[in-house]
């Protein structure tokens, strides 16, 4: 499998250089020594099938980097312009975040081994990712940039239908928690009816931090981020609520 997968998509950039030092610029994200305590790992939200968090993705000057690119959109130039969409063809940082995360979901460290899955040697890519996702092109080809103020949040939610699986979702600026809950129980912001007791799911998301969502993570849990006094809590702590900005990364789905 990994022989196959280098062979679609070429040696990791950081494969032949561990050894050697690396400028920290917006070409060699989600690319660290592996001494480096920073190093980016992935780790399962073991409640929810198919959801991965990969901390330390970005570091503090990748963080930056991606900011000023945004910035230099011109995209939110008004206080009321809190999002941006843009589908086919994505700004050339977009495209850089793209390649980075495939790139960091085949050659990233795992804090636990991955389950075996059926039809693999190893079950190593085809259960971070299957292969079908990693290998479609583009790998992405729609961007939403939200901005979000103190206190301000997203209510629960599943992301359209339009899109594929596989759904991207990388924080800069303020830490937050995201809240996850199955989909047909009741969130804060909905009026479902629950057919079983509520569970909900908190997933810490601090800066330059990545979230992957497919199976039923993508279509069976919904996400939300709420804000509220009270909600924000991690180990017992209120989280500083402050400015935060979202890069979410889908693909649409290909019209028949």
């Amino acid at each position: 499998m990994e022989a196959l997968l280098r062979q679609v998509f070429g040696d990791s950039s950081d494969s032949e250089d561990k050894s050697e030092e690396k400028e920290d610029s917006i070409d060699d994200v989600g690319c660290h020594s592996t001494s480096d305590p920073n190093y980016p790992t992935w780790e399962p939200i073991k409640e929810i099938k198919g959801l991965w968090l990969c901390r330390h993705f970005l570091s503090p000057h990748q963080q930056s980097t991606f900011l000023s690119a945004i910035q230099n959109e011109g995209w939110f130039l008004e206080a009321s312009n809190n999002q941006a969409m843009r589908f086919g063809d994505l700004p050339s940082w977009a495209i850089e975040l793209s390649n980075s995360i495939r790139e960091v979901v085949l050659y990233g460290d795992r804090i636990h081994e991955p389950p075996s899955c059926a039809g693999s040697d190893r079950g190593e890519a085809a259960c971070w990712l299957p292969p079908d996702l990693l290998s479609r092109e583009p790998f992405f080809d729609q961007l939403i940039v939200n901005v979000y103020q103190p206190g301000e949040g997203i209510c629960a939610h599943v992301d359209l239908m339009r899109f594929e699986d596989g759904i991207a979702i990388v924080s800069l600026e303020s830490s937050c928690v995201m809240h996850f809950t199955q989909v047909g129980e009741v969130s804060d912001c909905g009026k479902e009816q629950p057919e079983l007791p509520m569970i909900k799911i908190p997933v810490f998301l601090m800066p330059g931090s990545l979230v992957l969502l497919f199976g039923d993570a993508r279509y069976l849990w919904k996400h939300e981020i709420n804000r509220k006094p009270g909600f924000q809590m991690w180990e017992g702590q209120e989280v500083n609520q402050e400015r935060r900005t979202s890069i979410t990364l889908r693909k649409l789905c290909h019209a028949e």
